[in-house]
């Protein structure tokens, strides 16, 4: 199918069976996956510059720390690592992309529009949630190391474990700044309204902070300021602008009716 045949099938009245929806699903799988299998491959070919800067932080925070294979095996499975979560991140665009072709048949018309705003912020805001990890990574290691023995413990890490920690806090990062997209995609889709966020409001902070801490796998305050704080920014943004799509839909449905 074209991409002219799929807009057209989408604007027929913008509904389609059940089939139809899974056989539209497992094709947007299916480019999603293609497109991640095509970034692991690109981060394997510059595996040992993406290694050196997923070192940086830690160098920045212990400059003495060693970094060592213990195992034969280790220094495949750190790659496949390496490539498997690089793939991910290479692969958001296309991974969003897919996401908004499957949502659109059940948006209003003109809200189809949306859709270069709606990659292009999720694009940016995962890289801003990857790059503040990525920044607060040193004072996190720094922090943990100490509460384990600064400088009397020897720093000894194995790359695996080492990139699996900086990996999952980049892609957590990144993903919990797609928080807001998600609040708003649910909006648009009828599935959450601006009202019930606003009457949710005070426990939001509890349950950012609580998810927050799941999702990150260091445990340590510095990390879960860092992205609680932006989390709850981004809810009452969501709520701004759930107010402004619910008074515009409104707005179109009265001019609609006269």
């Amino acid at each position: 199918m074209t991409a002219t045949e799929e807009t057209e099938g989408i604007t027929d009245g913008g509904q389609m069976t059940l089939v139809e929806h899974l056989n539209e699903l497992r094709s947007r799988l299916i480019k999603s996956t293609i497109a991640v299998a095509v970034g692991a491959l690109v981060v394997w070919a510059f595996y040992h510059q993406v290694l050196e800067f997923l070192l940086e932080p830690l160098r920045e925070a212990r400059p003495d720390a060693n970094i060592g294979i213990t195992d034969p095996l280790q220094g495949l499975a750190t790659r496949l690592k390496v490539a498997g979560y690089g793939g991910i991140a290479l692969a958001t665009p296309v991974l969003l992309w897919q996401l908004w072709r499957f949502i659109m048949p059940g948006l209003y018309p003109k809200e189809r529009r949306y859709a270069a705003p709606f990659v292009i912020s999720g694009v940016l805001l995962f890289a801003l949630g990857a790059g503040l990890a990525y920044w607060t990574l040193p004072r996190a290691l720094d922090f943990l190391i100490e509460i384990g023995g600064g400088e009397d413990v020897e720093i000894l890490l194995g790359p695996d474990k080492y990139v699996q920690l900086v990996t999952y806090m980049m892609l957590a990062f990144g993903a919990g700044f797609l928080f807001p997209i998600l609040l708003v995609f649910l909006q648009l889709v009828g599935a959450l309204s601006f009202q019930r966020l606003v009457s949710w409001r005070r426990y939001a902070i509890i349950l950012i902070v609580v998810l927050v801490a799941v999702i990150t796998p260091s445990g340590d305050p510095i990390s879960l300021a860092a992205l609680s704080v932006p989390m709850y920014v981004f809810y009452e943004i969501s709520i701004l602008l759930g107010r402004i799509i619910t008074k515009r839909r409104a707005t179109e449905a009265a001019q609609a009716d006269a």
